[in-house]
């Protein structure tokens, strides 16, 4: 008998994740075992499944599901970052082993179970028996525990991930598991083009704004940033690249005490910044600085987002108290840097936003065909069993050039793993990364042909895409309709609610 399929989104969009989904969509419809039944995807992530808000993805147009190749983060179904209460795996299938979901009552529960019984109903009363989830490693956790209760209640449901992150932080350290993920090359794409443009700018510009600083995403991991590397892999610019690895971390707590200590930190901190730029602004007279976001210079104010994480964006930037420390006529009674060097008072910032994780217009054509296929080598993993995540090794072609393998890696493995970026391609003292990351980071932001132009209608943008692709496999293609890029549009078709309405734990009013 034929299972309905739930797929969902979660964390940061990228600019592929939807291909990656698409891939999921096309290798079900595809599949003549019988296996699947109607596909639903969750309205925001998981809170679909809590809300009972299930898009149908099997009653959309043709067209509007193949637009997901080129359509950026989650607008067509929506994200979250909604994480499921902390409980361990093995205290939650003993709150719920003999539970009959039929009768349930889900205020008999525990709390921190609610959730978790919630989604299973949801699931047993649509009928859906595989679930697909595409996100980073909170998102693999909920996969995970997700198997683990519909286990004990007795439902039959195979839990499968998909990968996605721009950080690039999930697998482990060695990149055996998982060499890296969906979502990265793009977003090394985009700060490539950025720090070439920057680079332009600031040579123009220097005489009166020397410094130019840009932050980048990742939080405290330094893939991103590290990307920077790549506009100028000769180094030829005068380019200083920050990692948070390269710094001392901030001391966590409260009171005096780890306040003072901290404020030792961030001067620290800044201190070796100014050692590792002075001698780039003696020798060019001016300099980009490529910063972590989650480099520590003192506190920043930022709120925690719904995973836990630290909200970089929502704080006081770490490129703004850098470029105030640079402007700053004097630093403890002595001339600031900038001014002790005889240039101008001026230290720019840049602090792109969200736009780093989904402008589709700087998309690699690799990252989007391997977002493609993890989604489709995630049908396959789902079919033989759930409990995985897919994944993409490292390969190589008869010629030597790289090529990527799927693979997968078990759920637990990678639920909630951070890995660090590798301490052997950071170069502390020129605060720069080594040639083994370029090496490593190239083939992921290959693009061999890229088309944006105007169409006139949807039917000749595909025909073209399909020509294009057949000439060209590594290529974009990107629609501009009536003078405006086209995205998917779904039509809001839903499965009809057959249970009471819910609200989320974590949205209960205390």
């Amino acid at each position: 008998m034929a299972k309905n399929v739930f797929i969902a989104q979660s964390g940061g969009p990228s600019a592929v994740i939807n291909n990656s989904m698409r891939g999921v969509i096309d290798a079900i419809r595809e599949d003549g075992s019988g296996s699947f039944g109607t596909i639903y995807a969750g309205r925001f992530g998981i809170l679909g499944a809590l809300r009972e808000e299930l898009l149908d993805i099997t009653a959309q147009r043709e067209e509007e599901i193949a637009l997901l190749e080129v359509t950026p983060t989650a607008g067509a179904m929506g994200s979250c970052r909604y994480k499921l209460p902390k409980v361990k795996a093995d205290d939650l299938k003993e709150m719920l082993q003999r539970v009959d979901l039929a009768s349930l009552r889900l205020g008999s529960l525990p709390e921190e179970a609610q959730d978790y019984a919630r989604i299973i109903q949801v699931f047993r009363r649509h009928n859906i028996g595989y679930f697909f989830y595409a996100g980073g490693n909170d998102s693999m956790e909920t996969a995970y525990k997700l198997s683990v209760v519909a286990e004990a209640l007795g439902l039959d449901l195979v839990c499968t991930g998909v990968p996605k992150t721009i950080d690039n932080d999930v697998g482990d350290a060695e990149r055996k598991l998982v060499d890296h993920t969906p979502g990265y090359g793009s977003t090394a794409r985009y700060w490539r083009d950025l720090v070439q443009s920057a680079n332009e700018e600031n040579a123009g510009s220097c005489t009166s704004d020397p410094v130019l600083i840009m932050q980048v995403m990742g939080r405290k991991v330094g893939y991103l940033p590290a990307a920077a590397r790549l506009a100028d892999p000769e180094r030829r610019f005068p380019l200083l690249i920050i990692l948070s690895e390269m710094l001392h971390s901030e001391k966590k707590g409260s009171g005096e005490s780890v306040k003072e200590e901290n404020q030792k930190i961030a001067e620290a901190n800044l201190a070796f910044i100014e050692e590792r730029l002075e001698p780039v602004l003696r020798e060019h007279g001016r300099a980009v600085v490529v910063i972590s976001e989650g480099a520590y210079l003192g506190e920043v104010a930022a709120k925690s987002d719904l995973f836990g994480h630290a909200a970089y964006g929502t704080g006081i930037a770490a490129a703004t108290i850098l470029a105030l420390r640079l402007n700053a006529d004097k630093l403890n009674g002595k001339p600031g840097l900038l001014k002790r060097l005889g240039l101008a008072q001026g230290a720019r910032y840049n602090v792109p936003g969200t736009d780093q994780r989904g402008f589709i217009g700087s998309v690699s054509a690799q990252d989007l065909l391997e977002a493609y296929e993890s989604g489709r080598y995630a049908v396959q993993i789902a079919k033989e069993g759930g409990g995985y995540m897919a994944t993409i090794k490292r390969g190589a072609a008869e010629d030597g050039s790289y090529k990527p393998e799927y693979d997968r890696v078990p759920l637990q493995l990678v639920a909630s793993v951070d890995r660090a970026f590798p301490s052997e391609w950071i170069d502390r003292e020129r605060a720069d990364v080594t040639d083994r990351f370029v090496e490593y980071a190239l083939p992921l932001i290959r693009t061999d042909l890229k088309i944006e132009r105007e169409f006139p209608s949807l039917e000749a943008y595909f025909r073209e895409r399909e020509a294009v692709r057949a000439e060209t496999p590594l290529s974009v293609v990107l629609p501009l309709i009536g003078n405006r890029r086209r995205f998917t549009r779904f039509e809001p078709v839903y499965a009809g609610k057959e249970l009471p309405d819910y609200v989320p734990v974590k949205f209960r009013s205390k």
